[in-house]
C-alpha cells in the first residue's frame, strides 16, 4: 500500500529530524520544510485512521483530554535523596560508604540536580509506551499522554536498546522558556507563573494534553532501571541511554575522589547561573551498580547517592507577629508572619520558628528586619536579623506558656525540643487533625471526605473524634455547605468501606504519638490483635523489631487514657478490624527468611510477590547480601544481582520454583 509506505516513511524522517534539533541540537530541515512534512503525515492519518501509531510525530501537537489521571504502581520504588549542605557532610558520606564496602576502590558520578518534576517512563520494544509522576514514591500518575508532547522525548529508541525497561528522569521548563510564557499571560492580562519547577510539575497535569504542547517542557533523564539491563555501572547505563536517543546532559562526570567531587561542586556553584536552566545542587552516587546493591537503601533514600544542595537565596523582610500553630499531637509549632517577599520564585508570608530554643537562638523582636531563606530550596527559614533595623526591645519574642487555642498549660518533656498542649480530649485543632489524620490515605483512605468536609463536620457538631464518624447520618449532613445528596452518598459510603482497612490501618489511624505506618505494621503482625497490644508489657514491646523506649512510653500513655479506651471500644463495635486477617493461602514457609525479588514476572506483579512472601511469612529485603537467604528472578535479572548471588552462594529461584516452595 502506497500510502502505508509514505506514512512510514514520513514518520521515520520526522522521529529523526526531531532527535537531530532536540538531542543533536543541528537543523537538517528548515522549519517550513519540517511543518510541510508533519502537514502532510497528519493529512494521510487522519484518511487511513486503521494506522494510528501513539508515537507518530503528530501526537507531539497533544489534543487528548483527561479528566482522571489513572494510579500507577512503580515496578521499583522511586526514592527521594538524603541532603546535605556542606563538604564535610559529603566526606562523612564518603567515609560511611567506604566502611560499609569495606574499600575505598570506589568510583562516583557526578550528576546536576535538575529543579523539576520526576518521571518514571517505561519502553517496550524501543517504543515510549508510559510516564508515570513520581508521587509518593511507590505509586503516581500516569500522565503518558502529556508527556508524549514533550519534543526532546524520544517516542522511537535507536541503536541496541533493551526489550523492556524503564527509565527515570527530570521534566523541566528552561528558563528562555518559563519567561516567554509569563510574558505571554502577562500580555493576556493573566497573573505570571511563580516559577519554572512548579510550572513544569502542573503541566503533567493538565487535563488537555494539547496544552502541555504550548510548554516548551524538556526532559533530561538521570538513571536506568538496571533490573532488565546488562550494565554493570551507571555511568556507562547513561551513555548507552544518550545513544538509544535520550537527553542526557554531558555535565554528567566519572570521578575517584572526593577532590574531584569538590571541583565539581564548586566549579557548578559558580557556572549554575549559566545554565539555561535552573539547578539547586549536585548528586554524587556510587557508580558501580553491585555496590550500589550491597550498599542498599534506608527506608527513604538510597545508600550509594547523596545531593549537595547550594547555599540558599537570602532576603531580609520585616516581621510582623508570630502565630502559634497547634498540630495533631498536641505539638506547638510558632510560625512567623512576614511582610510579602518573592524569593526562589515564590511569595513567603510566613517562616516556622520551629520550637522555643530557636526561637530564644534568634534572639528575635517584632519589627525586625529579619534574613529568610529557603531551607532545601522549599521550605521558608529565619536565619538571623539585621542589626541595623532592629524592633523595639519591649517588642522581643517570648514563647507562650499556655495553648492558643484551649488555654491549657503547657508541657515540655526533658529531651523534647517542642512543647505540648495535654488537653488531647478537648483541644480544637488536635481533635480535627487527628480525625484528619485517620481518613487520610495512608491510613484508612476513606473516600468522599476530606480535610475540610472533617472541619466543616466538627464545627457544626458533628463529630468530636474518630469514632463519631461511624455514627453519622443522611440526614444530618444534606443541607450543609458542598453537601449534596451526591455527596452525602459519597461520604458515607466511605465510611461504611473502611470498616474493611486492615488492621494495621486502623492502628496507625489512631495518631498515637511516634507509631508511624511502619511501626503499625511491625505492632500489628507481631502481636496479631488490639487486645495483646494493649496488655503488652514493656519488655514485649522492647522486643519488637525497631521499637524503642519513646514509643513503648507513647503506647502505654495512649492506652492508659480512659477516653481513649473508650474510643476503641466503640471502634471495635462498629466493625473496624482489630486483629491481623491471616489469608488462608498464608503459611509459615518462609518464616525466618529473608528474600530479595528481582526481573519481570509472568503470574504476578513485583508488588504481588513481594506481599506473597510476607503473607508466607518471610522479610523483603531491597537489596542482597550475606543475610539473604533467597534471589526470586524474574525475567530480565541484571548481571550484577546473579553474580553476586552466586559469589554468596545464594539460590536463585525462578518463577515456577518459588511456587513450587510454597507448594502452590
Amino acid at each position: 500500500m502506497k500510502e502505508k509506505e509514505r506514512i512510514e516513511e514520513l514518520r521515520s524522517l520526522l522521529h529523526q529530524y526531531n532527535y537531530a534539533y532536540y538531542i543533536e541540537d543541528k537543523s537538517l530541515v528548515s522549519d517550513f520544510e519540517f511543518d510541510l512534512l508533519l502537514k502532510e503525515l497528519q493529512l494521510l492519518e487522519s484518511q487511513h485512521p486503521d494506522l494510528f501509531d501513539p508515537n507518530s510525530p503528530t501526537q507531539r501537537v497533544g489534543g487528548g483530554i483527561t479528566k482522571n489521571f489513572e494510579t500507577v504502581f512503580h515496578r521499583q520504588r522511586m526514592y527521594s535523596l538524603d541532603n546535605t549542605y556542606s563538604e564535610a557532610e559529603v566526606e562523612d558520606w564518603i567515609k560511611r560508604i567506604t566502611k560499609l564496602l569495606g574499600t575505598d576502590a570506589i568510583a562516583y558520578t557526578c550528576e546536576l540536580k535538575y529543579d523539576g518534576a520526576s518521571i518514571n517512563l517505561t519502553y517496550e520494544n524501543g517504543k515510549f509506551v508510559k510516564a508515570v509522576t513520581r508521587g509518593d514514591g511507590t505509586k503516581g500518575d500516569n500522565v503518558t499522554q502529556n508527556v508524549r508532547t514533550i519534543k526532546n522525548l524520544p517516542l522511537l529508541l535507536r541503536g541496541d536498546f533493551p526489550e523492556v525497561f524503564d527509565i527515570r528522569g527530570e521534566i523541566i521548563l528552561p528558563l528562555a522558556g518559563f519567561e516567554a510564557l509569563n510574558k505571554a499571560r502577562e500580555a493576556a492580562g493573566e497573573p505570571p507563573y511563580r516559577n519554572p519547577r512548579n510550572t513544569a510539575s502542573g503541566s503533567l497535569k493538565l487535563q488537555d494534553s494539547a496544552e502541555t504542547a504550548k510548554r516548551p517542557l524538556e526532559c533530561f533523564l538521570y538513571a536506568v532501571d538496571e533490573e532488565n539491563t546488562s550494565f554493570d555501572h551507571h555511568y556507562d547505563a547513561l551513555c548507552a541511554a544518550r545513544n538509544w536517543g535520550f537527553m542526557v546532559p554531558d555535565t554528567l562526570k566519572k570521578v575517584s575522589s572526593s577532590k574531584e567531587i569538590f571541583a565539581y561542586i564548586a566549579y557548578w556553584d559558580t557556572h549554575r547561573t549559566q545554565l539555561p536552566y535552573e539547578i539547586d545542587g549536585i548528586v554524587i552516587k556510587v557508580n558501580a551498580l553491585d555496590q550500589q546493591e550491597e550498599l542498599g537503601y534506608t527506608a527513604k533514600a538510597p545508600r550509594w547517592a547523596i545531593s549537595y544542595k547550594f547555599k540558599a537565596e537570602q532576603i531580609s523582610t520585616p516581621l510582623l507577629s508570630v502565630d502559634y500553630q497547634v498540630g495533631r499531637t498536641g505539638a506547638i509549632t510558632p510560625v512567623a508572619n512576614l511582610a510579602p517577599v518573592l524569593l526562589s520564585g515564590t511569595i513567603v508570608k510566613r517562616a516556622s520558628l520551629h520550637n522555643a530554643d530557636q526561637i530564644e537562638k534568634l534572639n528575635l523582636r517584632i519589627g525586625d528586619h529579619v534574613y529568610v531563606e529557603k531551607g532545601g530550596e522549599i521550605i521558608p527559614k529565619i536565619t538571623g536579623f539585621d542589626p541595623a533595623q532592629r524592633g523595639a526591645l519591649e517588642d522581643a519574642i517570648r514563647y507562650i506558656e499556655h495553648c492558643p487555642e484551649c488555654a491549657t498549660p503547657l508541657e515540655r518533656e526533658a529531651g523534647e525540643a517542642q512543647h505540648f498542649c495535654p488537653n488531647a480530649v478537648a483541644c480544637p485543632p488536635q481533635i480535627v487533625g487527628k480525625i484528619q489524620h485517620f481518613i487520610s490515605r495512608n491510613a484508612m483512605d476513606i473516600e468522599g471526605i476530606g480535610a475540610e468536609t472533617v472541619t466543616q463536620l466538627y464545627q457544626n457538631g458533628l463529630i468530636q473524634n474518630i469514632a463519631d464518624l461511624y455514627t453519622l447520618k443522611g440526614e444530618d449532613l444534606l443541607g450543609l455547605e458542598r453537601m449534596a445528596e451526591k455527596s452525602v452518598t459519597n461520604l458515607l459510603s466511605g465510611i461504611e468501606a473502611s470498616k474493611a482497612q486492615a488492621y494495621e490501618k486502623v492502628l496507625f489511624g489512631l495518631g498515637i504519638r511516634h507509631v508511624g505506618a511502619t511501626v503499625a505494621k511491625r505492632l500489628a503482625h507481631h502481636f496479631g490483635n488490639l487486645n495483646r497490644l494493649q496488655s503488652a508489657t514493656k519488655e514485649q514491646l522492647l522486643a519488637v523489631e525497631d521499637i524503642g523506649e519513646k514509643i513503648v512510653e507513647s503506647l502505654h500513655d495512649y492506652f492508659s487514657q480512659p477516653d481513649n479506651q473508650e474510643l476503641l471500644q466503640r471502634l471495635v463495635t462498629y466493625g473496624l478490624q482489630t486483629e491481623v486477617v491471616v489469608k488462608t493461602t498464608a503459611s509459615s514457609i518462609l518464616e525466618g527468611k529473608n528474600l530479595v525479588v528481582t526481573g519481570v514476572f509472568q503470574q504476578l506483579s513485583r508488588n504481588e510477590m513481594k506481599a506473597l512472601i510476607e503473607d508466607n511469612g518471610g522479610k523483603v529485603m531491597s537489596a542482597l547480601s550475606s543475610k539473604t537467604t533467597y534471589l526470586v528472578a524474574g525475567e530480565g535479572m541484571g548481571p550484577s544481582k546473579k553474580s553476586k548471588a552466586e559469589k554468596w552462594e545464594i539460590p536463585i529461584l525462578s518463577e515456577e520454583e518459588f511456587f513450587k516452595l510454597l507448594k502452590m
